[in-house]
């Protein structure tokens, strides 16, 4: 499974299991750290572990490791790194605040991802 579709499909996964404001960006014009990120969020410290745990395990059954997590005790900004993906699961008052869209989106590498976020609660 190329890159792309495995960033879309942990996406998915957490689209599935409720996360907000799901982002999905192409970086490899921007920065050597990884090819893709994901950015989404929790609406509280739990959600936010149990989202991470949820990226984890679409991840492992897509056969990609784990290479290194952050902030996982906590549950406020858990930073999954898969190699060419990181994973980033914010707690909502951290996602506005450190807003890494800002950092990381340029205008035009935003991935089109397989649902639809208009509907948001």
């Amino acid at each position: 499974m190329q890159d792309i579709a495995v960033t879309q499909a942990v996406a998915q996964k957490l689209y599935d299991n409720k996360a907000n404001h799901i982002v999905a960006l192409d970086v490899r014009e921007l920065t050597v750290i990884c090819d893709y990120m994901v950015i989404a969020s929790g609406r509280n410290a739990n959600q936010v572990k149990a989202l991470a745990d949820d990226a984890d395990e679409c991840m492992a059954k897509l056969g990609i490791p784990l290479r290194r997590t952050e902030g996982a005790n906590e549950g406020r900004w858990i930073i999954l790194d898969y190699g060419h993906i990181i994973v980033h699961i914010f707690h909502q008052e951290e996602r506005q605040f450190y807003n890494l869209e800002r950092l990381w989106e340029d205008g035009k590498n935003r991935l089109v991802l397989p649902f639809d976020q208009t509907v948001l609660d």
